[in-house]
């Protein structure tokens, strides 16, 4: 059926009880209106394209006026002129990946493949700050301005539970916003490379995340002074918890990070040459790390391996069977009150070992292999502590150097003087 097409033959068209209805336009080919059964109608625009028939749907009546429908027919009817597919656009649209399933992907097929502690870490930066604000949406819309608007909420921070109990009925009270630029940071980083994996998987064809702003950040620098290693030292000795605070030792006589620490098993140590080997499963950088151990802490190792059942191949064995020792900050936070330390991390341990091997003269490669650093810039760091060596250095080169002063007797007469 065709006919002229205006806004007042549309109105007046009675739909059929037994059948949806489809009326041709008789100015534009293959543009109509469909009369459904309900009463609704809407526009359409019927082609053909590599040898197969599609039907378009522009939109509902009256929202689409027959004038805007038309036009938007004619525009259209140029597409498939000039061998495109409307309709098969739409389709490759509607089905295009969200940034639901690009996060699904990236921790099934690439971040199952780090550490256990970054792939817990970006588990939770993707789920609760990038998927409520970008989940539904699709990949190939995310633009530069939105990681921009992102990534600065993100540092700006959000409201936390309180970790004490208030006394008030609610049970976890809601501490202000604390600036987070480091997290920002973080999580551009992660998007940065996740999208560099939606090229690959062929999502979309450009990275937005590249060249994105980063926010100032400062590197922490603290050191636990020679007296806060006496305090330390002497709250271990007297703790019950002597598993826990033999773990507080290890890392301040190896300088290993706490995972490695807490997670460490025995065949990992050879006590008669004094090496540890650490699996690249277990280490930060996923590469082997074969460290010396000094004999302080072989000592403490020996200790542990008496007080520990034959049959455990744990270091520090948890308190579930077959499982290693877990849960530590709630041990420091209370070793750290009780020896003055102030906001000193159990981080801030592996800082320390290392700023004793600078100051006491160790070369920053030297010290950077001990920590099992995979770049030198990281090692860099600890470069201002050479001071003091240099120093000494220095003022050796000085007397060497420093013209011998002549004396002078006060007690001469003039003319012995003369």
């Amino acid at each position: 059926m065709k006919q002229h097409l205006t806004e007042r033959a549309v109105k007046a068209m009675v739909p059929d009880a037994d059948r949806d209805l489809l009326v041709y336009d008789d100015e534009v080919t293959g543009f109509g209106v469909f009369i459904l059964r309900s009463g609704k109608r809407g526009f359409f625009l019927r082609y053909r394209i590599a040898g197969r028939e599609r039907r378009f749907t522009i939109g509902a009546w009256p929202t689409w006026s027959v004038t805007a429908a038309r036009e938007e027919a004619k525009r259209l009817k140029r597409e498939v002129d000039a061998g495109n597919d409307p309709l098969g656009k739409r389709i490759e649209q509607r089905n295009a990946p969200t940034m639901s399933e690009l996060i699904d992907r990236y921790l099934k097929e690439h971040a199952v493949n780090l550490a256990p502690r970054s792939f817990s870490d970006r588990t939770s930066l993707l789920r609760k700050l990038v998927e409520p604000e970008w989940g539904t949406r699709k990949v190939a819309e995310i633009t530069p301005e939105d990681v921009d608007r992102l990534l600065a909420k993100i540092a700006k921070g959000r409201p936390r539970p309180r970790k004490e109990r208030p006394k008030y009925k609610r049970r976890h009270a809601m501490a202000k916003a604390r600036p987070t630029p480091i997290r920002a940071n973080r999580v551009g980083e992660i998007l940065r490379k996740m999208f560099n994996l939606a090229i690959r998987w062929q999502m979309r064809t450009d990275n937005p995340v590249v060249g994105f702003s980063r926010f100032p950040e400062v590197p922490r620098d603290r050191f636990l002074s020679a007296d806060e290693i006496k305090r330390l030292a002497d709250v271990l000795a007297e703790h019950p918890n002597r598993r826990c605070a033999n773990v507080i030792r290890l890392i301040l006589l190896t300088g290993a990070r706490r995972g490695e620490a807490m997670n460490a098993r025995w065949e990992q140590f050879d006590l008669e040459n004094g090496i540890w080997t650490k699996p690249a499963a277990t280490t930060k950088q996923r590469r082997l790390h074969r460290a010396p151990l000094s004999r302080a802490a072989v000592e403490l190792l020996r200790a542990i391996r008496a007080s520990v059942p034959a049959d455990c191949p744990w270091v520090f064995p948890g308190e579930i069977k077959g499982n290693p020792l877990r849960e530590m900050q709630t041990f420091w936070e209370g070793v750290r009150a009780k020896a003055k330390l102030g906001d000193a991390r159990i981080h801030d341990l592996r800082h320390t070992f290392a700023s004793l091997l600078v100051s006491g003269g160790m070369t920053l490669p030297m010290v950077g292999w001990l920590l099992g650093h995979t770049q030198a810039q990281t090692t860099l760091r600890y470069a201002h502590l050479y001071d003091d060596p240099l120093r000494a250095g220095l003022d050796q080169v000085g007397d060497a150097l420093r013209p011998k002063l002549r004396l002078v007797r006060t007690d001469a007469t003039p003319e012995h003087a003369a």
